[in-house]
């Protein structure tokens, strides 16, 4: 089970520090394996801005950036297709290393042209399995500075082992429930809106094995514009290994981990003889 500091916060009224916290779920029967702190490994990878772009004379493919950063401009050639004058982007100055490969930066000649670094992204950073181009920074993002305080990296990652016995332990909800309970927090009271039904759906359910599955709920929501899950949403299940994929996924996702309860999103318009 993984969850991070500020999900765990949003169900716990706590000053602990995380190393209290792990001493707490571990006495409380819940081993903590690990903690991963992004933000730590990271943090040579600084805050750059694009002033401008050109196409590389000898590669199509390529393009010589004039890159902003906190000890002057520099020119670094990149292949990405996003690479464009006026965004935020990560930099990787020479002499780091590339946790992607266990590679060092170093000055290169790059068909001709000198490149004094690397743009990069989520993949080359192990922040996703895979990427389309180099990662975007918030306009507010302050040249110089480690990219993790605006890439939602400094949140430490809480890594347990659940035992068989502890299903109430597989949600962020619960754990916190029982870190209240230990002493080290609030747990905060759960504030849920009653949402009126507005219409009656026409999708069937029957389930044809009562035994199996004794219950099953559902509520149809009409006219939704599946859009991608806002920044703190994409973040918080990055931060898990959950890639987002799109605003109802990612909710059902977030509510899964959140209370132990498992979701799905069906499209109402594909249900053709209805749910068993």
């Amino acid at each position: 089970m993984k969850f991070t500091l500020s999900w765990l916060k949003q169900f716990l009224d706590t000053s602990a520090s995380v190393t209290e916290i792990a001493e707490s779920l571990t006495a409380i029967g819940l081993e903590v394996e690990e903690i991963i702190d992004k933000a730590a490994d990271l943090q040579k990878f600084e805050v750059a801005y694009i002033v401008s772009t050109k196409p590389h004379p000898s590669a199509d493919k390529l393009k010589i950036c004039e890159v902003e950063t906190k000890n002057g401009n520099l020119q670094i050639v990149c292949g990405a297709s996003n690479a464009r004058a006026g965004i935020k982007v990560v930099l990787a100055n020479i002499g780091v290393e590339i946790p992607n490969g266990k590679f060092k930066i170093k000055e290169s000649n790059i068909r001709g042209e000198k490149s004094c670094g690397m743009l990069c992204s989520e993949e080359e950073l192990f922040l996703a399995s895979e990427s389309e181009g180099i990662i975007e920074l918030p306009e507010d993002a302050v040249v110089g500075e480690p990219f993790t305080k605006y890439y939602g990296l400094d949140d430490p990652v809480f890594v347990i082992n659940v035992t068989p016995n502890r299903g109430d332990a597989l949600s962020v909800y619960g754990i916190a429930r029982d870190l209240s309970a230990k002493g080290i927090g609030t747990l905060k009271e759960l504030e849920i809106p009653a949402v009126k039904s507005t219409f009656s759906s026409k999708v069937k359910l029957n389930i044809k094995d009562k035994e199996a599955c004794p219950l099953f709920t559902f509520r149809e929501i009409r006219n939704l514009k599946n859009k991608p899950s806002p920044d703190w949403l994409q973040k918080l299940l990055k931060n898990i290994g959950v890639k987002p994929i799109s605003s109802i996924v990612d909710v059902t996702n977030y509510m899964s981990y959140s209370f132990g309860q498992p979701m799905h999103a069906y499209d109402a318009d594909k249900i053709g003889g209805g749910l068993l």
